[in-house]
C-alpha cells in the first residue's frame, strides 16, 4: 500500500473536477486532484523516491516499488515556459516524502486566465486500486490517497 500526500494545500476534489479532459477522463490515470490555496507556497514530494521528471510546472516521484506519482500544477501552465515556477529539486534527486519539490504563486497562475488545480495522479494504477480519497480542506503532507 502506498501512501499519497497532498503536494500543496486546499481542498481535495476529484479528477472528475479537473477543468482538461485528459485528467477528468481519467486517461493518464486515477487519483484525485487539489484546488490549492490562492497563496505562494511550496509544492511537496507525495511519496519517497526519485524525481524521474521535473519540469517547473510538472513532475513525477516514482518509489522504490516502482509506483509512479504525477503531480501537475495548474492546466495549460505548460504555456507559461516556467514563468512563475521555482525548482527546489533537481529531476535524479532523491526525495522523502513531504520534501519541497517546487515553489509557485497558484494565485498568479489564476490571474493569468489559468486554473490553478493539481492533479495527483497514479501512474499505470489498475482500476480500484486508488481508495481512501480525502474530501475537503488538506494541509501540504497530508494523506491524499491510497494506492495498493
Amino acid at each position: 500500500m502506498t501512501t499519497v500526500l497532498a503536494p500543496v494545500a486546499g481542498a481535495a476534489v476529484g479528477l472528475e473536477a479537473v477543468p482538461d479532459p485528459v485528467f477528468s477522463g481519467g486517461l493518464v490515470g486515477a487519483g484525485a486532484a487539489i484546488d490549492p490555496a490562492r497563496e505562494p507556497g511550496r509544492v511537496v514530494a507525495p511519496i519517497a523516491g526519485k524525481i524521474v521528471k521535473l519540469h517547473p510546472h510538472a513532475f513525477v516521484v516514482v518509489g522504490d516499488d516502482g509506483r509512479g506519482i504525477l503531480v501537475h500544477l495548474g492546466i495549460d501552465t505548460v504555456q507559461l515556459r516556467g514563468e512563475g515556477f521555482e525548482l527546489l529539486a533537481a529531476e535524479g534527486d532523491r526525495v522523502s516524502a513531504g520534501q519541497p519539490v517546487v515553489a509557485w504563486n497558484p494565485a498568479e497562475i489564476e490571474a493569468g486566465g489559468r486554473s490553478p488545480v493539481c492533479p495527483v495522479v497514479a501512474l499505470d494504477a489498475e482500476e480500484g486500486t486508488v481508495s481512501a480519497l480525502a474530501e475537503g480542506r488538506v494541509c501540504a503532507g497530508d494523506e491524499l490517497f491510497r494506492w495498493g
